[in-house]
């Protein structure tokens, strides 16, 4: 079995699916990519049996067949191939494959593609379409606070709630929660998924930069993500996600009005003072000023800002993990963002001053406990 395909197009479409390719897998044939050839096209799919990525071109071929085909080395040989047509010979009895450049020849050892896992295939969803520049967004905005903890599984994804006429994204470590909402996109119909971290990286990192709708249909226990010639299917986290709701603070009568950039920086800056285990920094509200501060006492550092500001309130003091604010202050476009406080002990809203008309966003922070109220 014969086809002909550029290597540079080849390449591409591997690297878009590699990031799927564990290197210690629980099943030895989830190195490889698997490789099927039918009516001039050749489709090549990878998986860890959670995800599976599948890419398509169209290729010069006669014949059909399947081969799974080892990751590693096919890439290797590829990067280092100037842009050219090549020739693979397969054979599915050996499970051989031979590869002719211009001007070489490269022999590897392949698999049987029937060892390889079958990948889900969704019946009965109503498919949902999203665009690729919102989706993209969603991800971004709230991936960064997805936990790690593998003992409470249900925080390891994001929470995809759909409504009739809204999408809501959701993700929280526990510390800080992150809430983004779209009202332009609407399922038509209402579900909640819980989608892994490691599929929505994956997603992250291959959609195009040009508008494209996205299909998104669901089972009971996959999720399916379409868009030109790839497809990403992936095991819905099967678990149930914390009310998040209820963790949002209803009544915030402090509320901080400055300019990001501004607080950013200062944060940036004060953040290098602070204790190297808690990364704590204070926030002292007075009027139209706001103080940031931060000290060191193993070491005898210390710094302190002042920035100007809008702030209707009590004066209060109070103190955050300056990784968490950064990382917040950093997913925020706009100018100006509005900080919602009710007490020293209780969780901060953070948020964009003038919001889009589509969409919502809502970071909420818990605060950290300085030494002067324990």
């Amino acid at each position: 079995m014969k086809f002909i395909v550029s290597s540079s197009a080849l390449l591409k479409q591997l690297q878009s699916i590699n990031g799927v390719v564990t290197n210690n897998p629980v099943v030895p044939i989830l190195e490889n990519f698997l490789f099927e050839i039918e009516a001039g096209k050749l489709t090549i799919t990878a998986s860890d049996l959670e995800t599976s990525m599948i890419t398509e071109l169209p290729v010069e071929a006669r014949d059909t067949g399947r081969i799974a085909a080892p990751a590693r080395i096919l890439l290797d040989t590829l990067k280092n191939l100037p842009d050219q047509p090549v020739t693979f010979t397969l054979d599915e009895e050996t499970y051989t494959i031979e590869i002719s450049s211009a001007n070489g020849r490269y022999k590897l050892a392949g698999e049987n593609a029937a060892d390889f896992p079958r990948v889900p295939v969704v019946k009965g969803s109503a498919p949902i379409e999203m665009p690729s520049s919102s989706l993209a967004r969603a991800i971004n905005k709230t991936i960064f606070a997805v936990s790690t903890d593998e003992l409470r599984p249900a925080m390891t994804g994001i929470l995809v709630q759909l409504a009739d006429s809204q999408v809501t994204f959701v993700a929280t470590d526990g510390h800080r929660l992150l809430r983004y909402r779209r009202q332009d996109v609407g399922a038509g119909q209402t579900a909640n998924l819980i989608i892994p971290r490691k599929a929505f990286n994956l997603l992250k990192g291959t959609l195009p930069s040009e508008a494209t709708p996205v299909k998104i249909e669901f089972n009971q226990s996959n999720a399916f993500f379409s868009f030109n010639q790839m497809r990403l299917v992936c095991r819905l986290i099967d678990e149930r996600y914390p009310d998040y709701e209820n963790v949002i603070p209803v009544s915030n009568p402090n509320k901080l009005i400055i300019n990001r950039s501004e607080l950013l920086n200062s944060v940036r800056r004060i953040s290098i003072y602070s204790n190297k285990t808690t990364h704590q920094v204070r926030l002292r509200l007075t009027g139209s000023e706001l103080v940031v501060s931060a000290e060191d006492l193993d070491f005898s550092n210390e710094a302190k800002e002042t920035l100007a500001c809008q702030y209707d309130g009590e004066d209060m003091e109070i103190g955050f993990n300056a990784r968490f604010l950064l990382e917040m202050l950093s997913n925020i476009d706009s100018e100006e963002i509005t900080l919602e406080l009710s007490t020293p002990n209780r969780a901060g809203l953070l948020m964009p001053t003038t919001p889009d008309d589509n969409e919502s966003i809502l970071m909420l922070v818990m605060p950290v406990m300085l030494n002067n109220y324990v």
